[in-house]
């Protein structure tokens, strides 16, 4: 039930702000105000208000298809450990996926971010370990979710050296690295299962 838990508060957070600047302000990441000001809170609040609606209705229903898989997962192989180590998970995102930002923006009061996006990368990723030939929908098409993860490694790596949008690639790489390597930190030997599903010996 975690999962409805986080987009619980996703949801309240992000709308209370969608009418209050000042709100938005306070929350957003800001590597400048983290690093200079002390403002650490920062580095976790950003992840639960989103730019808009868009924003956070894509977050949260690519956390709602894929946490409670993943949930279900932990609990097989992490037992009662599970809950905690879901939100180790979720958090855990949150803060890989913005450590370049931290490095790359520390003197520039103008660079701000907003969305869980990283988080949410992170679940989707390790849904992939533990099944990586499941069927991910990407704009209605059905693909193997290892080959949707290698692409999406690849178009993030290669959008954030192109640096034309406004989306921050690099936090959306970090924190996909980051939910495939998490379970294997917890238990190094699930990675042989990884292998084995790869390879369909599983």
């Amino acid at each position: 039930m975690i999962t409805y838990f986080l987009i619980g508060i996703n949801l309240v957070v992000s709308i209370a702000a969608f009418s209050s600047a000042s709100l938005m302000y306070k929350l957003q990441f800001n590597a400048a105000q983290v690093v200079q000001r002390k403002e650490y809170y920062r580095l976790v609040s950003h992840a639960f208000v989103h730019a808009n609606w868009s924003h956070l209705l894509v977050n949260m229903l690519v956390l709602f298809f894929f946490g409670k898989p993943v949930e279900a997962y932990f609990g097989f192989f992490f037992g009662n450990k599970a809950t905690i180590y879901f939100l180790l998970l979720y958090v855990g995102g949150i803060l890989v996926s913005n450590a370049w930002s931290l490095i790359k923006h520390r003197n520039n009061f103008h660079y701000n971010a907003v969305g869980a996006s990283g988080a949410v990368s992170a679940v989707l990723f390790s849904f992939v370990f533990f099944d990586p030939w499941e069927t991910i929908y990407v704009y209605f098409f059905p693909v193997p979710g290892i080959v949707f993860a290698v692409g999406y490694l690849i178009y993030s790596y290669f959008m954030t050296h192109k640096k034309n949008d406004n989306v921050a690639h690099d936090a959306h790489f970090l924190g996909s690295v980051f939910g495939f390597l998490f379970p294997v930190l917890l238990n190094p030997s699930l990675f042989q299962l990884f292998i084995d599903k790869l390879l369909k010996l599983n």
